[in-house]
């Protein structure tokens, strides 16, 4: 195909063309600084200089990052793939343990961090570009333009999943597909020029949904807020003009329920994900003029692949009615190709609302593949399609509900958690002999791990066995509760019964 009527599709060219037609708009708040759109390019031409000059960073590299919602972490999003690196962001909650098999899986060749990161990469033997050093090296360093990649389906990013089986799989995703889902995020959002968006979300999760590129493509303001406490989100909204964030539910609650929560006279756009929202939150948002939008996907799917989109024909409903409706996870959004829920044989189930199904899809906003794992690869996407894992109806609309968890990943406050890495880490304890771990409802963080074990005689407390298993895993992995059993319900082939569990822990947890 000629040059002249086709161009490679990248993220990279949304800064490019804002850095030209929004030069002088507001681009990055972060903390008392705030940069233009002119200078948040020359920053990223900055950071591309030093990447290649200093660290000799080279196409096909795996440069990865351990930081908050700071720019540095916005900056990584442009200079890295900018340089035909490969971005790899890493989730600010793990163990020194986790970030040791990602970067040598992902054979990484540089960290950027924050100094106070120190301690989980001491074992690390990987240069680190620490960011207290980095407004000196990045005023010396030569800028270097961005270059678009020759071959858009090139690797932009890998990122980790937290693990179904204990183990992060690596999400590979291209710059056709980041720049396709950029789309449809500025088009689902409804992004404009004069839109704030305040960075609750961290930007390592998928990354941060594609916003990083969204909101530049909009030439709107990206709000950096490195830790959410509600407060924080509160002083953000009414000192920056904030117009949207997306949050997981506990992010919501802790914003409803904190005590600087006031009626607003513009209205906030929240899109929700990781967790069904409830519909008594959502209910309590909109009466302080907050507008929530309930999404779905995964880290396979760049994020969010559907939208709970909102039907005109509802407006008419009762506030409850409407709380329901906003709560399911919805319709393929305007870049995505069609969901379906089938049974085993891929077929669809009936549209009536109860038949449930594994959640399916394909299309461009999909992950090329697990990065050194092409068995894990062919297993997820058997059949031609990608196989989420998760278990749901769909109604006769056309929106889907999720029901279930084929996986069993418990989603705390949009973190997935691994049962069986968790059961892993209590059998470790000598006094453990059996464990099973399920999620039980939370008002906070919208599931919690919950474990019910079979120890020996005088074994150790609650308390700690706790404290061993936060020794081995992340601290937001540890079960909330431990209950000590004498059985676990078990089928008769010896497999334990996870759905009898759930309704005990949902049981005890209401009293």
């Amino acid at each position: 195909m000629s040059e002249v009527s086709s161009a490679p599709l990248s993220p990279l060219g949304f800064l490019i063309r804002s850095a030209s037609v929004w030069a002088r708009r507001p681009a990055v708040v972060d903390g008392d600084r705030v940069w233009t759109y002119a200078e948040h390019h020359d920053r990223v031409q900055a950071l591309a200089g030093l990447l290649t000059s200093r660290f000799g960073v080279a196409p096909g590299d795996r440069v990865a990052t351990l930081l908050p919602n700071i720019a540095t972490m916005l900056e990584a999003h442009y200079a890295v793939p900018g340089v035909g690196a490969v971005l790899v962001p890493l989730n600010t909650r793990l163990t020194a343990g986790d970030y040791a098999y990602i970067l040598d899986h992902s054979g990484a060749a540089l960290v950027i961090a924050e100094r106070a990161q120190a301690d989980v990469l001491a074992g690390i033997e990987l240069p680190v570009l620490w960011t207290d050093e980095l407004d000196d090296l990045l005023a010396a360093a030569p800028r270097l333009a961005l270059t678009l990649p020759a071959d858009e389906n090139t690797l932009l990013s890998i990122n980790y999943t937290s693990g179904t089986t204990g183990r992060p799989k690596g999400v590979m995703t291209s710059h056709r597909g980041a720049y396709l889902h950029t789309l449809g995020v500025v088009t689902e959002a409804g992004l404009r020029t004069t839109s704030a968006y305040l960075w609750t979300l961290p930007m390592f999760h998928c990354n941060g949904w594609a916003y990083t590129w969204a909101v530049t493509a909009a030439g709107a303001s990206h709000v950096c807020l490195p830790k959410v406490t509600g407060e924080a989100m509160w002083a953000a909204i009414d000192d920056h003009g904030v117009t949207d964030l997306c949050a997981a539910p506990t992010v919501l609650a802790t914003l409803l329920t904190d005590a600087a929560a006031h009626p607003l006279t513009t209205p906030v756009r929240i899109f929700v994900g990781g967790a069904p929202p409830a519909p008594a939150l959502i209910e309590r948002a909109e009466r302080l003029g907050i507008a929530v939008t309930h999404l779905y996907g995964l880290t396979e799917t760049y994020g969010p692949i559907a939208v709970c989109a909102w039907n005109p024909d509802w407006d008419a409903l009762d506030e409850g009615e409407q709380s329901r409706l906003r709560a399911r996870q919805g319709v393929p959004t305007i870049v995505s190709e069609r969901l379906r829920v089938v049974d085993e044989q891929l077929r669809d189930v009936p549209a009536d609302a109860a038949t449930m199904g594994e959640v399916v899809m394909r299309g461009n906003n999909v992950m090329l593949g697990y990065y050194r794992d092409p068995e894990a690869t062919a297993e997820a996407f058997r059949g031609g399609w990608f196989h989420s894992g998760d278990l749901a109806v769909m109604h006769p609309d056309g929106y889907i509900e999720l029901r279930d968890r084929a996986k069993d990943v418990i989603i705390s406050g949009g973190e997935n958690i691994s049962t069986i890495e968790v059961e892993q880490a209590l059998v470790a304890h000598p006094d453990v002999l059996e464990a099973a771990v399920v999620a039980a409802p939370d008002e906070r963080w919208g599931e919690v791990p919950v474990a019910y074990v079979i120890a020996k005689p005088n074994h150790a407390d609650e308390a700690e066995l706790l404290e061993f298993v936060r020794g081995r895993i992340a601290r937001f992995k540890a079960p909330k509760h431990i209950a000590f059993v004498d059985e676990l319900p078990k089928t008769a082939t010896g497999k334990i019964q996870k759905f009898l569990l759930r309704g005990t822990a949902t049981a005890e947890l209401k009293h």
